[in-house]
């Protein structure tokens, strides 16, 4: 084999690499590269016996990636990526994009401002192919091989590339004919007698509400009925007047202006939350990846709610 033909393979193999990281296994990354499974094996111990290293545990039912696989799907991604920005701008000219991405949001503001933020962007970039994930729990962007998230909230993971948008409040909230059957806390301590629909973000349920600031800040600890990982799931059930909720403006904004939802509490309202798109680390990245990001801020930073 000659020089660039086993470099050429080595990249083939890094892009089979990213997506069986993508896919969870060996047989689904195999069924979407019209791969057997015995082939995507070989070139994967071909991968490691490469480097010299595990990159992959491996169990019957699942995968997951070593410390030193999680290296090279950060550096295969960048790799990978100008490989493909490369060959864009010279097949299709330095102004056009195309490739895939992947991209993670929470479930509300996804199927409403991101989705059609992403329309738009395809709209503008047709060779672009996007596959959206949407989850209000935790995400392993690189272990999940995502090239950009919306994440509310601080971020603890101090290895990730943040960038930062425009901070949103939080709103309580409750349809009139909750506040009609059962009445309107007039005081943070009242939540406690009311019954509230909450979110669940991964292990944690969101039961405790940080309300106020500074010297009027207070902690409440809420109950309720109705529990959900979905976002959107919690802002129909207090449609619905079920419960009082603890949503975004972004996500509550329009139901507010409609009368659908009406805000409870605006004296006591918490500081505004953080938002920001994450990266997984690395020094560059693909022009698509930065276009798509520039977008989302713009949409997200032009949003008056």
């Amino acid at each position: 084999m000659t020089f660039r033909g086993f470099r050429t393979m080595q990249l083939d193999n890094l892009s089979l690499f990213l997506l069986i990281v993508e896919k969870g296994s060996l047989t689904a990354a195999g069924r979407e590269a019209g791969l057997s499974p015995t082939t995507v094996s070989e070139r994967l111990a071909a991968l490691e016996a490469h480097f010299g290293v595990v990159l992959l545990n491996r169990t019957t039912r699942a995968i997951s990636l070593t410390e030193e696989g999680r290296v090279l799907v950060e550096g295969a991604k960048r790799v990978v990526g100008e490989v493909e920005d490369l060959e864009a701008r010279i097949r299709l000219g330095a102004d056009n994009l195309s490739g895939p991405l992947r991209i993670s949001a929470p479930s509300d503001i996804g199927r409403n401002i991101v989705s059609r933020a992403v329309s738009d962007f395809l709209h503008r970039h047709p060779a672009i192919t996007i596959e959206m994930h949407l989850s209000d729990g935790y995400v392993d962007i690189v272990g999940q091989g995502f090239d950009l998230a919306v994440r509310f909230g601080e971020i603890t993971d101090s290895s990730l590339r943040v960038r930062r948008l425009k901070a949103k409040r939080r709103i309580i909230c409750a349809a009139p004919r909750y506040i009609e059957a059962h009445g309107a806390p007039k005081r943070p301590a009242d939540l406690q007698a009311h019954n509230c629909v909450l979110m669940r973000f991964g292990s944690n349920l969101d039961n405790v509400w940080h309300l106020g600031s500074g010297p009027t800040r207070q902690i409440v600890t809420v109950r309720g009925d109705r529990v959900s990982n979905d976002g959107a799931l919690v802002k129909e059930w207090a449609i619905e007047g079920h419960g009082i909720a603890f949503k975004s403006e972004l996500d509550v904004a329009s139901e507010i202006a409609a009368g659908r939802l009406v805000e409870l509490l605006p004296d006591h309202a918490p500081p505004p939350s953080p938002l920001q798109i994450l990266f997984p680390p690395g020094r560059a990245q693909p022009r698509r990846v930065r276009a798509l990001a520039d977008h989302l801020a713009a949409t997200f930073d032009g949003i008056s709610a």
